[in-house]
């Protein structure tokens, strides 16, 4: 599996690269179309809520891998003043200004598993996941890989 990247979060440029990230890593897993574009999707609008709100953060991609499966975790934290609004944030009128019109409620929707926690004293990190079931033949050649 393809290791952890990092993308610092201070400019709208830096979306451009995370997206990318995200996409090129969902590839490298082999997730199938469309989810390389969902996770790419859902990392700008987390990534684009750290530019306006924020000014700064970073996204964290990683593989993650449980038995019968494989995927991928975005991580997006940020440092600021936390989501005073927290419900209200999550709903699907709600979005930043400037991103997709997806806001966190689309992001929510787009990956498979989605948790964020807020306050005033630690900033915002919102992780987000997207699973691809393993096959068996892949499944297979890792117990082999395992026994030599």
């Amino acid at each position: 599996m393809a290791g952890e990247v990092r993308v610092a979060i201070t400019a709208d440029a830096d979306l451009v690269d995370a997206r990318a990230e995200g996409r090129a890593m969902a590839e490298r897993l082999g997730f199938p179309r469309p989810d390389p574009t969902l996770i790419a999707t859902a990392i700008s609008e987390v990534a684009r809520n750290i530019v306006v709100h924020v000014g700064r953060g970073e996204i964290l991609l990683r593989p993650i891998q449980e038995a019968h499966r494989y995927g991928l975790v975005v991580i997006a934290r940020d440092e600021g003043a936390g989501i005073r609004d927290l419900e209200g944030a999550l709903r699907e009128e709600y979005s930043a200004r400037g991103g997709l019109g997806l806001g966190l409620s689309g992001a929510r929707r787009l990956m498979d598993e989605f948790e964020i926690e807020s306050s005033a004293d630690t900033g915002t990190t919102v992780t987000m996941k997207k699973w691809r079931p393993r096959d068996e033949l892949e499944r297979l050649r890792e117990e082999r890989r395992r026994r030599e």
